[in-house]
């Protein structure tokens, strides 16, 4: 079996976590080959999945557990907390899993910040993703914190296949 690796975004709303993960997904299986997963985490419960009035978006809203199969994808609704464990076992196969949130997972991080960092998440980052708004040399960034261009997710996938955490 070959080794599955695992990664986590953070950073504050609007810095730019989606687009980044998105970047990198599309990169690491159109360019690399391999197959991603990605767990999105919601804190606020903002997600919206389907349309009220639709079959998928009764049953959901029954409080089952709710799995929406089709030709083309397979959406799981979920009414209770999963841990990251289990909610791992979903995905079946997979190279590469990206989480988006999160920050307390024991996986290496990278923080990714536009304009100002938050240096309450010193901390929690192995690596952060900044673009040109942030002048880094107005904070004392922690020694063991490689800094990676958040316009360049090549130089964000390096770092993510050298420093990832592999997975049993």
């Amino acid at each position: 079996m070959k080794k599955r690796l695992a990664v986590a975004f953070t950073g504050p709303s609007n810095s730019g976590k989606t687009t980044l993960i998105l970047k990198v997904a599309r990169k690491l299986i159109h360019d690399h080959q391999l197959q991603v997963a990605i767990i999105k985490n919601d804190p606020k419960d903002k997600a919206q999945f389907d349309v009220p009035g639709k079959d998928s978006y009764k049953m959901s809203d029954t409080g089952a557990e709710v799995v929406v199969t089709s030709p083309t994808r397979t959406t799981f609704f979920s009414q209770r907390h999963k841990e990251l464990d289990e909610i791992i076992s979903l995905f079946g196969e997979f190279d590469i899993l990206l989480v988006e949130g999160l920050k307390n997972l024991p996986l290496p991080r990278i923080s990714i910040f536009r304009d100002v960092i938050d240096t309450d998440y010193f901390p929690y980052m192995n690596a952060l993703a900044i673009d040109h708004t942030i002048t880094i040399t107005d904070y004392d960034l922690p020694d063991n914190v490689e800094l990676l261009d958040l316009n360049n997710p090549d130089n964000v996938i390096n770092w993510i296949l050298n420093n990832a955490k592999v997975l049993e």
